[in-house]
């Protein structure tokens, strides 16, 4: 079988290019492959679990936004004007719900500020006292029309962060997760009907970004569980939450768009009902689920993110460490594609080699299984 050789840093027969950073200000520049197909076949193979040519690293065949990008509304304050995750210092911002945060610079993002106001008091109020965003407002596009023009690139993935899903702003709105388990064992048939409005909207949403943008991935953030276990019940599940989330799920596939949940917390009791929901892609905790055996047992229903095996983002590592690691993350969860992964180090130089041992060593190992 073929070896595909590793360049070394800023080899100058390599072609680079600029990656943007969808968190925080600045840009990464990444070395560009000799690709066999476009980042973005190649991504389609591994999702639809057909034998790609390489693990799709998201760091550089996606180019990814939030979706706050693509209208500008209420931007908070970070370093550059990045928003909250270029800030280096606590700050403190209203998001368009009216729910109030606070950035955390140590733990790399925004938590409910314990000191605001809560917006909803009484989940049986939710249709006298919640507004939900008038999204039609918003300047989409001369964004769009920027984005088309200066920086599209057809060939790789446009990934669309749509934000917060049903639940999270079901807890944001109520001022907690206390509160807001309360309401779903109190009051289910208010908290679904929230959560039936929500799916309207997180629909409109999905319909007005895809008039706009030729989106190929959504990722919708829902967390459902703590690192020892789910939030709520399977009942809960079944009864509340399952149908409003299928409905958003349904809606994006229609479309021709694949979609991702990430989703925190000990939730491996759900996966049943993720994969009953056709979802594509899955971007779980790694230290709170099992995600190897994820992959054995339902490998062949459901695809996941899957971060370098073993590195715990910040820390310390060597340049053979992180090359094992890179291994091993294709060993474990490269077979048969649906699966992506994200290479990146801690400098320019550890961020070229890992992007460059992801794409070689994948190769290797998908031409080693088509040949199988």
């Amino acid at each position: 079988m073929a070896h595909y050789p590793r360049p070394p840093f800023n080899d100058p027969s390599v072609k680079t290019k600029e990656i943007s950073m969808i968190f925080g200000p600045g840009a990464l520049t990444m070395p560009v492959p000799d690709y066999p197909v476009t980042p973005l076949e190649n991504f389609k193979l591994s999702v639809e679990r057909k034998t790609p040519y390489w693990m799709p690293n998201s760091s550089l065949d996606f180019d990814a936004f939030m979706s706050g990008f693509l209208t500008g509304p209420v931007v908070p304050p970070g370093a550059g004007g990045a928003g909250p995750w270029g800030a280096r210092e606590r700050s403190i911002f209203r998001d368009d719900w009216g729910c109030q945060w606070l950035f955390v610079p140590e733990a790399g993002g925004p938590m409910l500020d314990p000191e605001g106001k809560t917006v909803l008091e009484d989940i049986t109020r939710w249709e006298q006292v919640v507004e939900f965003p008038n999204l039609r407002a918003l300047d989409w596009k001369s964004k769009a029309d920027d984005f088309m023009k200066n920086r599209y690139d057809p060939g790789k993935v446009l990934h669309i962060n749509i934000g917060q899903g049903c639940t999270e702003r079901f807890v944001a709105l109520l001022g907690g997760y206390t509160e807001a388990m309360i309401a779903l064992a109190e009051e289910p048939e208010a908290c679904r009907a929230f959560f039936d409005r929500f799916a309207e909207w997180e629909i409109e949403q999905f319909d007005i970004i895809a008039e706009h943008y030729p989106v190929n991935l959504v990722t919708y953030h829902d967390d459902w569980g703590t690192e020892r276990d789910t939030f709520f019940s399977e009942k809960m599940m079944e009864t509340m939450v399952l149908e409003p989330t299928r409905k958003i799920v349904s809606h994006i596939k229609d479309r021709g768009v694949y979609f991702e949940l990430h989703s925190c917390g000990a939730i491996t009791r759900f996966l049943p009902y993720m994969i009953d929901m056709h979802i594509d892609l899955l971007q779980l905790q790694r230290r709170a689920n099992d995600i190897p055996k994820m992959k054995r047992e339902s490998g062949d229903k459901i695809g996941f993110c899957c971060f370098t095996e073993g590195i715990e983002m910040g820390a310390p590592v060597s340049r053979e460490e992180r090359i094992s690691a890179i291994r091993k993350t294709v060993d474990l969860y490269g077979q048969k594609g649906g699966s992506y992964s994200f290479a990146g180090g801690g400098s320019p130089e550890d961020t070229w080699d890992a992007a460059f041992e992801l794409y070689c060593y994948s190769r290797e190992f998908y031409d080693n299984e088509r040949a199988a």
